[in-house]
């Protein structure tokens, strides 16, 4: 299976911040959506990186709180974005994920956002591939 089908489940919407935003907005944009990261967007509109709460949490650690909240999101996201295509497996993004020990995935198709995957949604999508095989395992097993 591959990112595409777990779009499919989740949807294409993305929340996304200017660079020029501070991390005082990027906070409240990451509690009033209940998510962990955001996707940093430059002024064309293209992916500049992704910001999570680690990273709002290592700025923190390097700079103190007086002016975390003034401070742009430009400076302390995690930049270039690894990234991933539509046609990725799951698999594949997961071992990305694993490797670069990042938990969110922006989707490009074209060069252009079309979504994002986290760890947790990939995880819960092949759990579910697997209830689903085992159950048409049963199935085809009391049906013999």
């Amino acid at each position: 299976m591959t990112i595409a089908a777990v779009l499919s489940g989740k949807g294409p919407e993305v929340a996304t911040i200017t660079i020029a935003a501070t991390l005082g907005e990027a906070a409240a944009e990451l509690t009033r959506n209940k998510i962990g990261a955001l996707v940093v967007v430059d002024s064309a509109g293209g992916v500049a990186g992704v910001l999570s709460e680690r990273d709002i949490v290592a700025c923190l650690a390097a700079h103190g709180d007086e002016e975390l909240g003034r401070r742009r999101v430009e400076d302390a996201m995690t930049s270039p974005a690894i990234t991933v295509e539509p046609e990725a497996p799951v698999l594949t993004a997961l071992a990305l994920m694993t490797a670069r020990r990042i938990r969110h995935l922006p989707v490009l198709r074209d060069g252009r956002l079309a979504g994002i995957v986290s760890i947790g949604d990939l995880v819960k999508f092949r759990i579910d591939r697997i209830e689903h095989e085992a159950e048409a395992m049963r199935a085809y097993i009391q049906s013999a």
